[in-house]
């Protein structure tokens, strides 16, 4: 199983901002049969004001730590900002080339044995998910 956290601002798109900025993550359940939606987490780490610009360790750690609590092992958006070095060693990092989160999470689904294999790995590259 695959938890995976989508950035997003309103639960239909993924943003065109990076990874760390997005107002919220929704987590899906993936698996080879299916995409379940189990919640919403507001993005808090904006609200702590200290960001010392994109890259920040400070805001990498913050989120990670979040997503690591509700068992978080893939993250995938549109846009990550150079803070990708530091939470690739913690997640399969997944850039979608489409808007709607919708068909990202069919591709998701249909990728399922790969992301499982690659999540495993202690070095994880990095999977693009093209466009139909």
């Amino acid at each position: 199983m695959i938890i995976s956290a989508v950035a997003t601002d309103d639960g239909v798109s993924f943003i065109d901002r990076h990874f760390g900025d997005a107002r919220f993550y929704d987590l899906y359940e993936i698996t080879g049969d299916s995409a379940s939606f189990m919640k919403r987490i507001e993005n808090h780490t904006e609200d702590e004001g200290d960001e010392e610009g994109h890259g920040d360790p400070v805001k990498a750690r913050s989120i990670a730590a979040i997503l690591t609590e509700e068992g978080v092992n893939a993250v995938v958006s549109r846009v990550y900002g150079p803070n990708i070095r530091r939470i690739r060693k913690k997640f399969l990092c997944i850039v979608s080339r489409e808007g709607a989160i919708e068909e990202s999470l069919i591709r998701l689904k249909n990728m399922f044995s790969e992301l499982s294999e690659e999540a495993s790995k202690t070095e994880k590259k990095i999977i693009y998910l093209q466009n139909r």
